[in-house]
């Protein structure tokens, strides 16, 4: 079916954006988020879509190839994790709810057909790929997936750089979704966006795991409460203990700093334009 008129579409500049450590946060929810994808599909206009957590806050005060691909003009940045809807609250932000990457990957799928979506997946395995692909299809129907592609574990040549952006584009997909982890996978999107016609590059993280079956999910419960951080760190503790533990109090502790200490809400709030 062909997408929806232009009526139901938004651009990213059209939303209200707040600050959070110097990152520049959308405030929408899903549908908000939804339309500004049928906008960059419809007019070609290319849009970065970034779910943004705590831990990738966090590594953008010291990676600044990270935070510029965050706060690039072309990016829509939306806060992925209950902390972020928080934080942008305690600055008055009148913010509801998160935009959680495997919900929007999800609410993605079940309306590609309705929009007209076509889908390219880079990122984890090959097992993976393939048991993603087999469960979107049986909870969703057909899907119009364009291509996969599992990446080698080890920087590309440019050889592969080019035949991979070749691969993407003679695709025809209109999404791309990238699955490296953060934050290679919004570094990779930010270097190869110019190689790239693809509209919507979307860093989508630990989605394919999720939805391939290959890791659970924190209940609705712990969700909703911030605690999903907790969750994951009980399945994976020797690989996810530093980034939950050092993390999460250091930047509950830069919030706080950064209210206390920055009075003037012009230097955190950014207007639709």
């Amino acid at each position: 079916m062909p997408l929806r008129s232009l009526g139901d579409t938004m651009r990213p500049d059209d939303l209200q954006h707040g600050g959070v450590l110097g990152v520049r946060l959308a405030v929408t929810d899903y549908e908000g988020a939804l339309a500004c994808v049928q906008h960059a599909i419809q007019l070609g206009r290319q849009i970065r879509l970034n779910f943004c957590n705590v831990h990738v806050t966090m590594v953008a005060q010291r990676m600044t190839a990270l935070m510029a691909a965050l706060n690039d003009r072309n990016a829509l940045t939306v806060p992925d994790g209950m902390p972020l809807v928080w934080a942008l609250r305690m600055w008055g932000v009148d913010i509801h709810d998160r935009v959680y990457g495997p919900d929007f990957f999800a609410l993605c799928m079940a309306r590609s057909r309705e929009l007209g979506l076509k889908h390219f997946f880079y990122g984890s395995t090959q097992q993976t790929l393939t048991r993603l692909q087999e469960n979107l299809r049986a909870r969703y129907g057909e899907l119009d997936i364009a291509g996969v592609y599992a990446p080698p574990f080890r920087p590309l040549t440019p050889c592969e750089t080019g035949q991979i952006a070749a691969l993407i584009n003679s695709s025809g997909a209109n999404i791309l979704w990238v699955a490296l982890g953060a934050p290679r996978q919004e570094v990779w999107i930010d270097q190869m966006a110019h190689r790239l016609n693809v509209p919507v590059l979307a860093a989508i993280g630990a989605a394919f795991a999720f939805h391939a079956g290959m890791v659970k999910q924190a209940p609705d419960w712990m969700q909703r409460r911030g605690l999903e951080w907790l969750y994951r760190l009980i399945q994976e503790p020797r690989r996810l203990w530093f980034r939950y533990l050092y993390y999460n109090p250091l930047f509950v502790i830069k919030c706080i700093w950064e209210r206390l200490t920055i009075r003037r809400p012009d230097t955190l709030f950014y207007d639709a334009v």
